[in-house]
Formats: structure tokens, C-alpha cells, sequence
């Protein structure tokens, strides 16, 4: 037997089987290691911060290069994997930014996506509005317009990556966890009937479950929040607001309010990026509020005012998980030498899942 088939193959245990965790999971198998991947309620499910049907996917972040290369990155892989497993996750329908006084971020926006060699247009509001008609440009002073951005399926994406995951050979185990520590190593992690999960090595990507699996008070750079979603039936027939005639869309007015039309006929999707309350990922009831149904109604009614009074089709509560600065959390756990934390998604962490796999 050769030394390189003697070797003993690591054997790596992820949490966790959302954006961050399912593609880790699978670029791990793929590099050689026995990969087991561990989540609770499955992959993309509705208690998830990887759950819902859709996320923008959009290359503008300032003049953070990083993240635009990540994004540049991100965008190759998910059409790599359509092609490889015969399935679409990404809709390139455009992103359109509205922007207002204050637009210091979206001037760095136009040189670093272009660096990245991604395609951006500089719209003024008067061409923006020749272009879409059916928005009120009223307070956005211009506009910005990514063709290669849109939106990409969130929870079937995630169960796309498990199956993936398992046709390649990985394990997955559908079960609740805590750590167990023993001096500075991970010693394993106790499933929901109590037996003990052991491996060489150990990565928590449980998003907004880490605020209270992480040992030593970690879990405090996690902290979840509830976010409201809203979809609202357009006109009969109307299909100004589908996703053929209408991208998806960010407004940075005094609040930063995104959607997407269309949603594969779902309906017409509008939130508010604005960090909600701190909000229990397990036990919350997901009731949505009269108070932010109002506000989204009234926005409707000033951005798009042919949807005035539009029916409400389905409503969500979902949460982000925000790291202190909105950055994402990826690093050793310090004190511990075989184990890693991958989070802090803070809303926009779905796009980048197979880069930062």
C-alpha cells in the first residue's frame, strides 16, 4: 500500500446545512474528506435564515473589492452547478439601484464592479424612468443598473447542494446539537438523543442558532433579527410588473427598501433591509405585523403607484443574523484548535455560498 492510500482521511463535521454550511460541506468532500453535515429541520427550511424562495443577487458593495469579487466569483459558480446538476437557481434579471442624496457608496460601486469585469450602467433619473415607466422616480436623483445581477432561489438551492453533497458521497444527519469541549480541542457534539458525534475537525455555520451553540459567550457577534417580507398580486393580465419587463430593485432613500417582481409568478416581493428586533429562531411564532404591512403598502403605493391598494398575497417572517459590523464572521474558535465558525450572513451572505464554500 502506498503512503498516499495509507493516509488517514480527515473526517470534518459541519453545522449547519444553510448557504454557508451545505456549499462548505460540499467543497470539503470534494477536496478529499470524510464530511458529515449536521442541521436540525434540513436544508433551506422555514426556520432558516437560508429558508424563503428568493435573494438578491447583486455585485454593488462600494469600494469593498473583496465582496465584488466574491460576488464575480459567486455568479461563475452558480451557473457552473446549473450546468452540472440541471437545475436553475439564477435569475438574471438586473438589479436596479435608486439612489437618493446621499450616494457616496453607489459612486464607489461604479469602478469596482467594472474592475471585477462585470458589466454596471450609470442611469440618470430621467433615463431610469424612460426605461421603467411603471416606477415613480419622485426623490432618486439616479439610477444604477447591474444586467448580469437579478435573484436566485434560496431553500430549493439549498436542497439542490445537500443532494448534490450526497450523490458525491457526503453523510448528512438530520438532528439538533450542543458542543462538548475537552481542553482546547472540540471533543464533539451531542445529538438531539444523545449520542456523541466525534471528527478531526469541526466548522459551525448555524447562523442564527449560533448565538446560543457557540461556547464562552461567542455567540454574542450573532444576533438575530425579525425581518417582514411581503407579496402583493398585481393587476390581471398587468405584466408591467413581471420579472420580463421589470429587474429587481434596492431603493437607498432614507431606508434601504429592495424586491423582486415576478418571483416565478409568486408575487410581487417587497421588504425592508432596516434591522428589526432581536428575534428566537426556534420559538418565535412568524406572525407578520399590521404596523410593517402598513408601511410596505404605503411604499408600494408611492414607488409603483399602479399597485396602489394591490391584494396581499402571502407574507413571511424571517430573520437575518447580523454580526456587529455586517461583515461575515469567518475564523478560528478561539481557544480551540480543530474548530471553525462560519456566519454572520447579516442579509446578504446567500449569494456569496458557493465562493466562500
Amino acid at each position: 500500500m502506498s503512503p498516499r492510500s495509507a493516509r488517514r482521511v480527515r473526517h470534518i463535521l459541519v453545522v449547519g446545512a444553510g448557504a454557508f454550511g451545505g456549499w462548505t460541506a460540499l467543497y470539503l468532500l470534494r477536496g478529499g474528506a470524510r464530511v458529515t453535515l449536521v442541521d436540525a429541520w434540513g436544508p433551506g427550511n422555514s426556520r432558516s435564515s437560508s429558508g424563503g424562495d428568493t435573494r438578491v443577487i447583486r455585485a454593488g458593495y462600494g469600494s469593498d473589492r473583496l465582496y465584488v469579487s466574491l460576488v464575480a466569483r459567486a455568479l461563475r459558480l452558480w451557473r457552473q452547478h446549473e450546468r452540472q446538476w440541471h437545475r436553475r437557481f439564477l435569475y438574471p434579471i438586473g438589479v436596479l439601484w435608486m439612489i437618493g442624496d446621499h450616494d457616496r457608496y453607489a459612486r464607489a460601486t461604479i469602478p469596482a464592479v467594472r474592475e471585477a469585469g462585470l458589466p454596471i450602467e450609470d442611469l440618470s433619473a430621467r433615463d431610469a424612468a424612460k426605461r421603467y415607466p411603471q416606477i415613480d422616480f419622485s426623490g432618486v436623483r439616479w439610477a444604477l443598473f447591474e444586467p448580469d445581477a437579478g435573484y436566485l432561489t434560496a431553500r430549493l438551492a439549498c436542497e439542490a447542494v445537500l443532494d448534490g453533497f450526497l450523490a458525491e458521497g457526503g453523510e448528512f444527519r438530520q438532528t439538533m446539537v450542543r458542543i462538548e469541549t475537552r481542553g482546547s480541542r472540540v471533543s464533539g457534539v451531542v445529538a438531539s438523543e444523545g449520542s456523541l458525534l466525534s471528527a478531526d475537525e469541526f466548522i459551525f455555520a448555524g447562523g442564527p442558532w449560533l448565538r446560543t451553540l457557540l461556547p464562552s459567550g461567542l455567540g454574542k457577534w450573532v444576533q438575530p433579527t425579525r425581518q417582514e417580507v411581503f407579496y402583493f398580486g398585481s393587476p390581471a393580465g398587468d405584466r408591467r410588473f413581471d420579472e420580463e419587463h421589470l429587474p429587481a430593485w434596492i431603493d437607498h432613500g432614507k431606508s434601504l427598501l429592495y424586491g423582486i417582481p415576478g418571483n416565478r409568478w409568486r408575487g410581487f416581493k417587497v421588504a425592508d433591509d432596516t434591522r428589526g428586533p432581536d428575534f428566537d429562531p426556534t420559538h418565535a411564532d412568524r406572525l407578520t405585523s399590521t404596523k410593517e404591512l402598513s408601511a410596505a403598502r404605503a411604499y408600494l403605493s408611492r414607488r409603483f403607484p399602479a399597485l396602489k391598494g394591490a391584494p396581499l398575497l402571502e407574507a413571511h417572517v424571517c430573520q437575518y443574523e447580523n454580526s456587529p459590523d455586517g461583515h461575515y464572521l469567518i475564523d478560528r474558535l478561539p481557544g480551540l484548535e480543530n474548530a471553525w465558525v462560519v456566519g454572520g450572513g447579516s442579509g446578504h451572505g446567500f449569494k456569496m455560498g458557493p465562493a466562500l464554500g
